[in-house]
């Protein structure tokens, strides 16, 4: 893998660099002083720099949430924050630019804060998507993954926001149901029928676990922010952020419900715990800005809790045994029937309304027809070239990191923490 991954990460870079030299400024509305000029509009940087805590509190989430939401598998650890950060730096990169060309139709375009925020939901969509694939693909599948999911996700976003004008706040569809779907594409491209029966790294451990933990409460806490960070004004971001914090809070209560009724003796599954809880955060962002009562935010969130921990005990095994998609961290029950309910949620809110429920309807067709044709693209990391770990090496950070060597000291902490948990009688 060395000399194809390193030719691979410095020529993408290299392109990078001389799309953003050609097409990509900042601007302080110097630069616009010819009326006839055929570069964007200034910016107003005053008005830019109010969405920065946004920026930051979304940036949190990208680089740290996620990353350390990747960890819970017990020897994919390194793997799953370090390549967590390399999708994401090349996929701000490359979502920066090709959303930019959209957006200014192939002119020069200047950055501002809200065109990061746009950048950071792109390599979002790549990470849900990573998800479903982790531990069964090469660094460099997943560099071709990131450029070729971020222009298709791209040009979703385009036709959802700019033909069919559709609302989507906090980007449940474009992002969450689109990542989602895209990454069960992919997982149905790269089965492995050896490891439908499971793998003995494909397992957590309890420190492992609380590393994901980390991740999760991350999320948790900053998702007020992502759901509203690009409202068009103070009203909508603060209705956003009310009712993404009531249906997060919501989702936790019936996650953990739901959960304890659904595993043996009561007891409760972090698995359900630390992926459920997020639901509400995804369903209500479709909604998230609308004129909504906080208790209907609580009911989506309420809603989306239960769906996801049953996608976990029942949907994730049907679909490695009958459809033949693996999906290692369920980021369908997480992201993508979370995204599904809240499309519905904010078509049933407009029909309650009496508003134009069409644009929506039509976006997630028009959603459902781009996956349909990236599938055909995600064949390309089929090719048995791209250095993919072999069925044995899956979910094994040795394969492509230098790992430390166990010490005696470590030997003891493993078997410490290898212990039988109590078990009560029912």
């Amino acid at each position: 893998m060395r000399f194809t991954f390193t030719l691979m990460a410095i020529g993408l870079e290299v392109v990078m660099i001389v799309l953003f030299a050609l097409f990509v400024q900042y601007d302080t509305g110097l630069n616009n002083s010819d009326a006839n000029s055929t570069e964007s509009p200034a910016i107003d940087v005053e008005t830019s720099m109010d969405f920065y805590p946004h920026f930051r509190d979304v940036h949190v989430m990208v680089f740290a949430g996620f990353g350390f939401l990747m960890t819970f598998l017990r020897k994919y650890g390194f793997s799953g924050v370090g390549f967590n950060l390399l999708i994401a730096a090349l996929g701000l990169q490359w979502g920066t630019f090709i959303q930019g060309i959209f957006y200014s139709h192939g002119q020069k375009f200047q950055i501002e804060i809200k065109s990061m925020i746009n950048a950071d939901f792109s390599a979002v969509a790549v990470l849900i998507s990573f998800g479903a694939v982790l531990g069964k693909t090469s660094p460099i599948q997943m560099l071709i993954m990131t450029i070729l999911e971020i222009t298709i996700f791209a040009a979703n976003k385009y036709l959802v926001f700019e033909v069919f004008l559709a609302s989507d706040i906090g980007e449940s569809m474009t992002i969450h149901a689109f990542g989602a779907y895209f990454g069960l594409a992919v997982a149905g491209i790269l089965y492995r029928s050896k490891l439908e029966e499971g793998h003995p790294n494909e397992e957590s451990v309890y420190h492992s676990d609380l590393f994901a933990m980390i991740g999760f409460l991350f999320l948790w806490i900053f998702w007020p922010s992502f759901n509203s960070a690009i409202a068009d004004n103070e009203k909508k971001q603060y209705r956003a952020i009310v009712n993404t914090y009531f249906s997060l809070a919501a989702s936790v209560v019936t996650a953990y419900a739901c959960s304890s009724l659904l595993e043996i003796r009561g007891k409760l599954n972090m698995v359900h715990i630390r992926n459920a809880s997020l639901a509400g955060g995804v369903a209500v962002g479709t909604c998230a800005d609308m004129e909504i009562s906080p208790y209907y935010s609580m009911i989506i969130g309420s809603v989306a809790g239960v769906v996801s921990v049953l996608g976990f005990k029942f949907l994730t095994p049907l679909f490695a045994t009958k459809l033949r998609i693996h999906d290692t961290r369920g980021v369908h029950n997480l992201h993508g029937l979370p995204g599904v309910i809240g499309g519905l949620a904010s078509i049933i809110i407009l029909a309650l309304e009496k508003s134009d429920s069409n644009n929506l309807i039509y976006s997630g067709g028009a959603e459902g027809a781009n996956l349909g044709r990236s599938i055909h693209m995600c064949a390309i990391l089929k090719i048995p070239i791209w250095a993919q770990p072999s069925d044995e090496d899956c979910y094994d950070d040795s394969v492509y990191w230098e790992v430390p060597r166990r010490t005696e000291y470590d030997n003891r902490f493993h078997d410490l923490l290898d212990f039988t948990p109590l078990e009560h009688e029912a």
